[in-house]
């Protein structure tokens, strides 16, 4: 299932983890496990963030890709379903068989 991965690193926690190379490390980890389809790296509501777009093939892959951000940085997660143009019309055309 294709999922959005949001990351979002405290100031604090963000500024530590620059100077220590952690954030390098971190991105660069995560990147290499998720192989996302797409990744954005941004600043929302003051602090660093990141939005990943991978397949996720088994929920226990949460815990491998959560723990080492949360451990890390102290990073929030949210971790989001998404569907692409194709996939939305298909689910379209089937919920409207039910009307």
């Amino acid at each position: 299932m294709r999922m959005m991965l949001k990351v979002t690193v405290p100031v604090d926690a963000g500024n530590a983890a620059i100077k220590s190379g952690a954030l390098a490390g971190a991105i660069q980890k995560t990147t290499d496990l998720l192989k996302p389809e797409a990744a954005y790296f941004l600043a929302d509501e003051g602090k660093r963030s990141a939005i990943f777009f991978f397949d996720m093939q088994d929920a226990s892959q949460i815990p491998v890709l959560a723990e080492p951000l949360f451990m890390s940085m102290n990073a929030s997660l949210t971790l989001t379903p998404v569907m692409n143009g194709e996939e939305l019309q298909k689910g379209l055309a089937a919920a409207a068989k039910n009307f």
